[in-house]
Order: structure tokens, then C-alpha cells, then sequence
């Protein structure tokens, strides 16, 4: 996709503008010649004819190509009450119809390229090349699209970052707002990730390449705001029911106008053609039909720029009816960097070696608490054996075979049928006595006989019981956490946060039934999670919100919205977003709706001219529009603040 010229006059706003201008002026001078120049009032029909012509031949255009689909739109609307006007000599009513028509155009296209304009800028944060270091030490300027995973690209300072990778040398301070949203330079080292769009602001980065530059964070998230524009919403499916149905309905209504007052009530028949022609103006469903996408396009579009990306308008309208939120635990109410605390070895059982073979075997999991296990290993030992046969039970542990041995990995739930055994008595009462402590208890075990204990803790997120409380005060009715955690843990951090209520020990399977339960209880239940152990439940939900979303592939795909930033504090502007989107978008529509009842009543009672019929008509459609826009422009409130305690952690330095 090739990128617009960023000036307000773009590709699809000159033409409109030309025509409006053309029209504009056809028409004043048609007027002039009509009431100022008596000896010239002949050639009025000559300009406002030319106002037709300039002002309407872009709609007769889409007109005639909405008809040769099988509907009839808007447009043919417009154009029919011009052609009516003419027809009764009123050249000058039809002439102002069209012009303002036209305008009315030109301001629709200005106001949704406003929300068209704000995506495509992060198309303009890519360089067109970058500075690739070769295997000679050699560096030279190569395209983007040439450039592929495991290349190594300069990023000097006050330069865009073309590329996601990894920082191999260097230090300096990324700005990665367009990514993110994040308001400040986030530090940047070796093994810092690094992505397409952001800044570099003060030193040098040495970066290897991970992904090419058509699968960067930047450009898939550009591809899922062009595709969100496909995903209607409800209101936005209702209305296009009615610009495809509606229209001949208006038609039919005018036709029944002209013919039957003068059958059966001896109207002329230029009164009843002339009222018809009103109401093929007033009646048609301009603001109605722009309504919806105004508010909708602008919603997606405030939202992008600040880090929260919602796939389609459905996504933002459902964010706004939210009754339930259910919090997955680890990594969403809690920082997801649990820390080794505990190791319990059984007797004759060295530390060393629990640590060793635990470590082993999740050595390639991706679940937070074998991270932990594993990073607590590696700063301990000096190397881990490569572990065979890795078998992982979501929710339970994981079972592999170390240097020969079957190693069993998990929750005191993966033994609990074998609780009578003598050999497992010790191993699970140590479990509860970590659980008591807040822990979480991971059980080893190596060729079924007991090798200890470890504790892993997590820490609740700084912000947690700010975003709770700030979810209730919008109007969330219940707010539930979701953990595959004992009851101990779950109980001390549900207490901690201040969650209405909590489910624990839950499998992946357990945790869509409790959604489901509580989508039939209270109503439309929004999951938020990291998009990678809770991906089936974010599925499920009326609503999936993954967090961390910048160079998280699995978030990106499982959730409806997903916040680039693991930055807690933005969550509620997702349904904050969303419910000033359903606000406005109901406003828009009984604003249209009653501007149309208006206009009819007055046409039928006598009181309405044609020019008035039109400036009633074309100022609602652009109020309508002016007033979807406001969400582009006003954004959402600022994020909660956040501890101090906890700043350095919510920016990853």
C-alpha cells in the first residue's frame, strides 16, 4: 500500500473539492446573472447548469455504478431532486442542492480521511532504507525489503528503527510511542528487544534482525487497522440495511407523493411533484448511513495512535457493554516475573541437582514459572543438559527426559490420585506449607521417586487495585480472576488486588466454562490475559484483551484488542473508548433520525422550501460526521499514575 501525501488536500479529497468549489461558483454566478443583470438573466440556466454538471458528476458516476450492481444509494437520491427542481424551472433550488450536496461530500471524505490519515502516518515511520553492517565490518545503505533475519543494522541516533530485533551493542533510550503508547524513552542494552517505527534518541544500537520487514510488529499492526475496517459492528450492519433498502422506500414514498394528491385530492400536479422532490431530499439517509462508521473509524483510529488496538468496530461497540471482567492471574494482575524463592530437596537430594534437573526439563516452556525456575538455574550453574521427549499438560507441568531420566515438573494437582503414597506424603505436605506462605509449589520428581520442592512467587502489579477501582467507576458490574493457581495463592492475591471474587485451580478447559457461566449470569464478559497460556479463554470471551502485544505474535492473533504496552494502567481506556463510542454513535443516530422526522413533518405541513429541505438535510449529515470525529480528537483520559515503587518495572529498564 503506497503511502498518501500527508497534506489535508490527499487523492480522494481534491476531486471533491474541485467539484464543490466549481459548483459553488457556477452557482453564484448563475445568480448574479439572474437577479442582477436583467438583460442577461437568459443565460442563469446556463451557469446553474454548469453547477449540475461540475457539482454532480461524481455522484451521477457512483450512482450509475451502485445501479449497475443492483442498488440504488444516496446518490441517485441527490441527483433525482436536482433533475426534479430543474424539471419545474426552479434551476436555481436544484443548483443550491446540488453544490450543497457536494459540500456535504467533501466535508464526509475530509472528516473520514482525518481517521484514514492517522493510520496511515505509522506507515511513514518505516526509513526507506537502513545501514547494514557486513561479515567485513563494511557498512552500506540496503533497502528495507532486503534486509533479512539475522542481518545486523546500525541505528545511529535521531534515526527511525526500520527492523524488529534484538540490541547486540550499545545503549541508548528508544522512543516507542507509535508502537506502545508509552509517553517516555524506554532504555535500551544488550538483549533489549527493538521495534520497526520507534526512535532512537541518544546513543549508537548495533541491531540483529529477527523478523523481515513485512512480519515487524509495525506492519502487522498496520494490516490489522486495514482489516479492522471490515469487521462492521451491529449498528454499523443496521445501517447499511437501510442505505441499500431504505432508499427505494424513499423512492416509493415520493412517487406516492406526486401521484396520489392530485388523484385524489386535486392537488396540481407541479405541488405534488415539487413536495415529492422535498421529501427525496429530506428523507434520505445521509447522516444516518455516516453515523455509525464516523464515530466507529475514529474510535479505532484514537486508539491505534495511543497503543491500544482494537481488529473492528464490533470489538470497540462490544467494549463499550461490558458487565464482567475476568483477570487471568499470572503476568495480567501480577508483574509475570515470578522469582525462584524456595528449594526444598528431599533427604539426600542436593539442591544443586533439584535446581539442575527442574531447570532441565522446563527448559523450553513458556510458562512464567518455569521461565523463573530456568533464569534461577542459569545464574546459579554454569550449564543445563538439553532435555529429550518434553511433554507439556497445560495447567499441570511438564514431564521430559534429563540425561536419561523421566522428569516430572508441576502442581501438587498432577500427584493428588497418589496422595496415599508413602514416597509422596512429604513432597505434597511441603507443597501446602509453601502454598500457605503465598507461594507457588512446584513438585519434582525424577523416575517417580520424590526429588523436593521449589517455591516460586509472584508480585502483584503496582497499578492493580488503581485499575480495579477505576473499572467499577465505569460501570463494571463484577470483576473475577481466572487462575490455574492453588486456592492459597489465589486467595492472597485476589484479597490483595481487590477482585470481587476468584476461581482457582483451573485447567484451560475450566476456565471457558466459568466464562460461560458468567456470560450467563451477568452478561457480555470481557478476559484479559497475555495471549500466549490463555489464548482458548480470550477466544471465548465476548471481549479478549491481550496485554504486551509489541512482539507478541500469539497476542496479536488470539485477542480482539490487544495493548502493545504491558502497561497495566491503560486498561480502562479500552471500555472507556468504547463506551464514548457507543455514546456517540446512538447520539448520531437519534440526531439523524429526528432531524429526518423534523423535515418531513415540516414538508407535509406546508412550511419548507426546497433550499431549506437541503440545508437541513446536508448540515445533520455534516454535524453527524463532526461529531464521530471528536473521538479522534479527543482520545481517551490519561492512564492511572503509577507507583513509584513500580516505574522502573513498568518500563522494563
Amino acid at each position: 500500500m503506497t503511502p498518501r501525501t500527508g497534506h489535508w488536500l490527499d487523492d480522494e479529497l481534491r476531486p471533491l473539492v474541485w467539484a464543490t468549489v466549481l459548483s459553488g461558483f457556477f452557482l453564484v454566478l448563475g445568480w448574479a446573472l439572474e437577479h442582477g443583470a436583467p438583460g442577461l438573466s437568459a443565460w442563469s440556466a446556463v451557469a446553474y447548469a454548469a453547477a449540475y454538471v461540475s457539482g454532480g458528476y461524481l455522484r451521477v458516476k457512483d450512482g450509475l455504478a451502485a445501479l449497475r450492481r443492483g442498488s440504488l444509494n444516496i446518490d441517485m437520491l441527490m441527483v433525482m431532486g436536482a433533475m426534479g427542481a430543474a424539471a419545474l424551472g426552479r434551476w436555481g433550488e436544484g443548483a443550491v442542492l446540488i453544490f450543497l450536496f457536494a459540500l456535504s461530500n467533501a466535508l464526509e471524505e475530509f472528516v473520514s480521511g482525518r481517521t484514514r490519515r492517522a493510520i496511515e502516518a505509522l506507515m511513514t515511520l518505516r526509513p526507506e532504507e537502513v545501514l547494514v553492517r557486513q561479515e567485513d565490518g563494511a557498512e552500506r545503505l540496503v533497502p528495507l525489503e532486503q534486509v533479512q533475519p539475522g542481518d545486523l543494522v546500525v541505528v545511529r541516533p535521531g534515526e527511525r528503527v526500520g527492523i524488529d530485533g534484538v540490541v547486540v551493542e550499545g545503549r541508548s533510550a528508544i522512543d516507542q510511542a507509535p508502537i506502545t503508547g508509552e509517553s517516555v524513552p524506554v532504555a535500551k542494552e544488550a538483549g533489549s528487544p527493538v521495534y520497526a517505527g520507534s526512535l532512537n534518541t541518544t546513543g549508537s544500537l548495533l541491531v540483529r534482525v529477527t523478523k523481515p520487514a513485512g512480519e515487524s510488529t509495525l506492519a502487522r499492526v498496520i494490516r490489522l487497522v486495514e482489516q479492522a475496517h471490515e469487521h462492521k459492528a451491529r449498528a454499523q450492519r443496521a445501517v447499511d440495511w437501510i442505505d441499500r433498502y431504505y432508499t427505494l422506500i424513499v423512492v416509493a414514498v415520493a412517487l406516492l407523493t406526486w401521484t396520489l394528491p392530485p388523484l385524489v385530492a386535486g392537488w396540481a400536479w407541479s405541488d405534488s411533484f415539487y413536495l415529492a422532490m422535498q421529501l427525496l431530499v429530506v428523507m434520505s439517509p445521509c447522516a444516518l448511513v455516516i453515523a455509525t462508521p464516523a464515530a466507529l473509524l475514529s474510535g479505532i483510529a484514537a486508539g491505534a495512535r495511543q497503543g491500544i488496538l482494537f481488529k473492528g468496530g464490533v470489538h470497540l461497540e462490544q467494549a463499550g457493554d461490558i458487565k464482567v471482567v475476568a483477570f487471568d492471574k499470572t503476568g495480567t494482575l501480577t508483574e509475570g516475573r515470578p522469582r525462584l524463592t524456595s528449594l526444598c530437596p528431599a533427604e539426600g537430594v542436593a539442591e544443586t541437582e533439584l535446581l539442575r534437573l527442574a531447570a532441565s526439563a522446563e527448559l523450553r516452556s513458556g510458562h512464567p514459572v518455569g521461565r523463573a525456575i530456568v533464569a534461577a538455574a542459569r545464574r546459579q550453574l554454569e550449564e543445563l543438559p538439553e532435555p529429550e521427549q518434553v511433554e507439556e499438560q497445560p495447567g499441570l507441568g511438564v514431564t521430559a527426559r534429563v540425561e536419561g531420566r523421566l522428569v516430572q515438573v508441576g502442581s501438587r494437582r498432577l500427584w493428588e490420585g497418589a496422595r496415599a503414597e508413602t514416597s509422596l506424603r512429604w513432597l505434597l505436605a511441603q507443597a501446602e506449607r509453601l502454598e500457605e506462605q503465598g507461594e507457588t509449589a512446584v513438585l519434582v520428581l525424577a523416575e517417580g521417586k520424590p526429588l523436593g520442592v521449589l517455591g516460586v512467587a509472584d508480585q502483584i502489579r503496582p497499578q492493580a487495585r488503581a485499575v480495579i477501582a477505576a473499572l467499577r467507576a465505569q460501570g463494571v458490574e463484577r470483576i473475577v480472576m481466572l487462575t490455574g493457581d492453588n486456592e492459597r495463592v489465589a486467595a492472597a492475591v485476589a484479597a490483595e488486588a481487590g477482585v470481587d471474587e476468584y476461581q482457582a485451580g483451573l485447567l484451560p478447559a475450566d476456565k471457558l466454562e466459568a466464562i460461560a457461566a458468567l456470560e450467563r449470569q451477568y452478561g457480555p464478559v470481557a478476559m484479559v490475559g497475555d495471549g500466549i497460556n490463555d489464548a482458548p479463554a480470550l477466544a471465548r470471551a465476548s471481549l479478549g484483551v491481550a496485554m504486551g502485544g509489541a512482539g507478541n505474535d500469539a497476542a496479536l492473533e488470539s485477542a480482539d484488542v490487544v495493548l502493545m504496552a504491558d502497561d497495566f494502567s491503560r486498561l480502562p481506556e479500552v471500555f472507556q473508548l468504547g463506551r464514548r463510542a457507543r455514546r456517540v454513535v446512538w447520539q448520531n443516530l437519534a440526531f439523524a433520525t429526528g432531524v429526518i422526522m423534523v423535515l418531513v413533518t415540516t414538508s407535509l405541513l406546508g412550511n419548507l422550501t426546497l433550499p431549506l429541505a437541503v440545508v437541513g438535510h446536508e448540515g445533520s449529515t455534516v454535524l453527524v460526521a463532526l461529531n464521530g470525529i471528536r473521538l479522534l480528537f479527543g482520545g481517551v483520559r490519561r492512564r492511572l499514575p503509577v507507583p513509584v515503587a513500580g516505574v522502573e518495572q513498568a518500563r522494563g529498564v
